[in-house]
């Protein structure tokens, strides 16, 4: 098992925690449940429940970058024993405040504190974004060691090609965050070298105030994997 401690310190991800840990309230506020009432991503995260239970049977769901905790909310309302974590202590404080009968804790997607495949399923809804082109290899070994053989990642993320933004205000708060934004061929090339294989695809195109579209990988460890 990878140690949960070794990556913690690292100049991006010290970034990230400590931006996030910055907006927890204001984010939090401002997104008490963001996914809204989308039917996409209802459907999605509806179909990821029933394909985990049908794969792996009840094993443990980690959501991955849980925020707020509303997506691990929502895997529970949908029968998975899911769990949230969190780069961002403040974050991971809102979650256990909002949703206190679910389980919460402190920890990067670059090393999780999890043992070899033991979970039934990652997910992972607009938080790689913040990880480099260079680490994401990296996190995606990760899935790949902590999930069960037949076990799926659920991923979304900005759709465009080779964009990266550099944050240093957000609600009026120094803050500072990087975003990279990648081709859903980008990330499926990622996802198959870390020995995933795509289940499905889904885009969205910009609309509304929304300047980059939205992009959605299913994928699973084929069975028999180690």
């Amino acid at each position: 098992m990878t140690d949960p401690n070794a990556d913690l310190a690292a100049d991006f991800i010290e970034a990230t925690r400590s931006s996030y840990d910055a907006i927890a309230p204001a984010y939090g506020a401002e997104h008490p449940d963001g996914l809204g009432d989308g039917p996409l991503e209802t459907a999605l995260l509806t179909a990821f429940a029933e394909l985990v239970r049908a794969a792996v049977g009840e094993a443990p769901v980690a959501d991955v970058g849980s925020g707020p905790g509303y997506v691990t909310a929502r895997l529970n309302a949908l029968g998975l024993p899911a769990f949230g974590v969190d780069i961002s202590p403040h974050m991971v404080a809102l979650a256990r405040e909002a949703h206190p009968q679910l389980r919460f804790e402190v920890g990067s997607m670059t090393a999780l504190d999890v043992p070899d495949e033991t979970l039934g399923g990652v997910i992972a809804l607009y938080s790689t974004i913040h990880i480099p082109d260079d680490r994401l290899p990296g996190v995606f070994a990760e899935f790949h060691r902590v999930l069960r053989p037949g076990g799926y990642v659920l991923l979304a993320f900005q759709a465009s090609e080779g964009e990266h933004i550099h944050m240093t205000e957000r609600y009026g708060l120094d803050i500072s965050l990087d975003y990279y934004f990648r081709t859903p061929a980008e990330i499926v090339t990622f996802l198959t070298e870390a020995g995933l294989s795509l289940y499905a695809q889904a885009r969205v195109e910009p609309h509304g105030q929304q300047k980059w579209g939205r992009a959605f990988a299913l994928a699973h460890k084929p069975a028999g994997s180690a």
